[in-house]
């Protein structure tokens, strides 16, 4: 974890809350083009339009008298997410894994009722969970399948990865895995492990939970050291692309790997938090210096995250740890 003092804050080129507001957030994202992240179904349309693959949308609600509709909606499905529209951190987001008669399961086990889940519903409707406590709408998305490659990694949940776009180049990435503590929503401010991702192989650096480092997953016991995100290549291409989808030029890319769709994306953030560079053990400043010192950016995505890899690989980065060569008592 990352010493308090300014000193140390800056010799790891720690990027803060009013740098990422002002230096980059104003500066590189107009306020116009928020409604296509802000709002998830315009992502997903907008994603969609690019060839981009996407979870399937299985309904919409709207109003209050839309609750109504709810058990006609999931009464075909046994798995489904349910997600504010306008929502932001994780909050309201619903994932149920298997549905018998009246009972809904959540990814922990517990089971909850449909009036539970209408009660849910209505509160997002109602603003509850959404940007601003405006009133806002629900979406019901297809439950995505765990890749076999995070088995152990991730429990009660399925892990998304979160790259940073800087001017449509890939800057820096974590893996996020679910907790029993997160109930199974990968959010690292609820209790998910965020595994810091160099960019150049999509192998695991450095693990925190809470903030503190983590050699392996605090339900399954499995040990990040050996973790390596497959369809690296592809995932990357697909964050770079995101540039030109929305036109910001600082975002945070959602996607995750499906057992039997491979790479998608899930979610885009105009203002994505900062607690990305505690799982690199690694600041943002100096590869937003990479970037900002080009004369030209590259049309092409694949181009970019090309670049990317060579510019920010752990290979280059000295203070990158390896979490094969980290001790339970390292105080990073």
């Amino acid at each position: 974890m990352f010493l308090a003092s300014p000193k140390k804050l800056r010799s790891f080129g720690i990027i803060g809350m009013n740098q990422r507001n002002f230096g980059l957030i104003s500066r590189y994202n107009p306020r116009h083009l928020y409604p296509l992240v802000d709002d998830k179904l315009k992502t997903k349309l907008l994603a969609q339009q690019a060839g981009i693959t996407v979870p399937k949308l299985l309904g919409t609600l709207h109003y209050q008298h839309d609750v109504k509709l709810l058990k006609e909606i999931l009464h075909p499905y046994d798995q489904f997410v349910i997600k504010p529209v306008k929502g932001s951190g994780g909050k309201g987001i619903l994932v149920i894994t298997q549905h018998d008669h009246n009972l809904y399961l959540k990814p922990s086990g517990d089971a909850i009722q449909l009036a539970d889940i209408e009660r849910h519903v209505s509160n997002i409707l109602s603003g509850l969970h959404s940007l601003g406590g405006k009133p806002d709408s629900v979406m019901i998305e297809s439950l995505i399948q765990l890749d076999p490659v995070f088995s152990g990694y991730s429990y009660e949940g399925i892990p998304d990865i979160r790259i940073i776009v800087f001017r449509g180049y890939p800057i820096m990435a974590m893996l996020r895995l679910t907790t029993h503590a997160s109930d199974g929503k990968a959010n690292l401010h609820q209790g998910a492990v965020g595994v810091g991702i160099d960019i150049a192989t999509g192998e695991a650096l450095h693990a925190v939970q809470y903030g503190e480092t983590v050699l392996h997953h605090p339900d399954t016991r499995k040990t990040f050291s050996e973790l390596a995100i497959p369809h690296w290549d592809k995932l990357l291409q697909l964050a770079a692309a995101c540039y030109e989808m929305t036109g910001l030029g600082y975002l945070g890319a959602d996607l995750v790997l499906d057992r039997d769709q491979g790479p998608m994306i899930i979610e885009l953030n105009a203002r994505p938090g900062l607690s990305i560079q505690v799982a690199n053990y690694a600041g943002l400043a100096p590869r937003v210096a990479v970037i900002e010192a080009l004369h030209a950016i590259d049309p092409n995505p694949q181009a970019r995250a090309t670049f990317s890899k060579k510019q920010f690989s752990a290979a280059t980065n000295t203070h990158a740890p390896r979490l094969q060569h980290t001790r339970c008592d390292d105080p990073r």
